[in-house]
């Protein structure tokens, strides 16, 4: 079976991302081969509808499952009208996603995950925008057009807040993962 799992990177020692319209990668995977093929998700830079046109590009390439941290609304209106289960993966890497599917370990989503425009924090969970604006207006404006002031950025609610601060756990515990990996293998080569 072909399920896409949502990642910071390519290949199944990725660390998964916690979001879904946004993110760098989707990892689609064959179950029962565990053969996988790393695609650039082709709406990240999206200016609007990130989630509807991820979801659609998911679909049309025939994932039969869904495993991200968080999908939002309208991605998930898109995965049920396509009759395509979304599940809720914590942390870690694409293959514990795919291991901990196929062990039936993941919650089935029952909607959306995440509020409308969740991800337009300018790529946090790929390690950029952290610093000044966040990415927050940049490369919106068209040629020609006078230039506007960027609309004032309020402060962040308390659920936006913890919505960051969990993306940012789930990344680290991807980069923990790896680096525990790596040291495990490397302490193996030397014994």
């Amino acid at each position: 079976m072909k399920i896409v799992v949502t990642a910071n990177g390519a290949g199944l020692d990725a660390p998964a991302s916690p979001v879904f319209g946004r993110c760098p990668t989707y990892v689609f995977v064959d179950t029962d081969s565990m053969e996988s093929e790393s695609v650039e998700n082709p709406a990240m830079n999206a200016a609007g509808g990130a989630g509807i046109q991820a979801a659609q590009f998911i679909v049309e390439r025939g994932a039969k499952a869904v495993v991200s941290g968080n999908v939002g609304p309208n991605a998930f209106n898109v995965f049920q009208s396509a009759e395509v289960p979304v599940y809720l993966f914590g942390g870690g890497t694409v293959r514990q996603a795919v291991e901990d599917y196929k062990a039936g370990r993941l919650q089935l989503s029952g909607g959306a995950s995440a509020p409308d425009h969740a991800g337009m924090g300018g790529g946090r969970g790929a390690g950029m925008g952290r610093g000044m604006g966040a990415g927050r207006g940049m490369g919106r404006q068209t040629w020609g057009a006078a230039p506007q002031m960027p609309p004032a950025v309020p402060a962040p609610s308390r659920q936006a807040e913890i919505a960051d601060l969990k993306a940012m756990a789930g990344d680290l515990r991807g980069q923990l993962a790896e680096v525990l990996d790596r040291l495990d293998k490397l302490e193996k080569e030397i014994k």
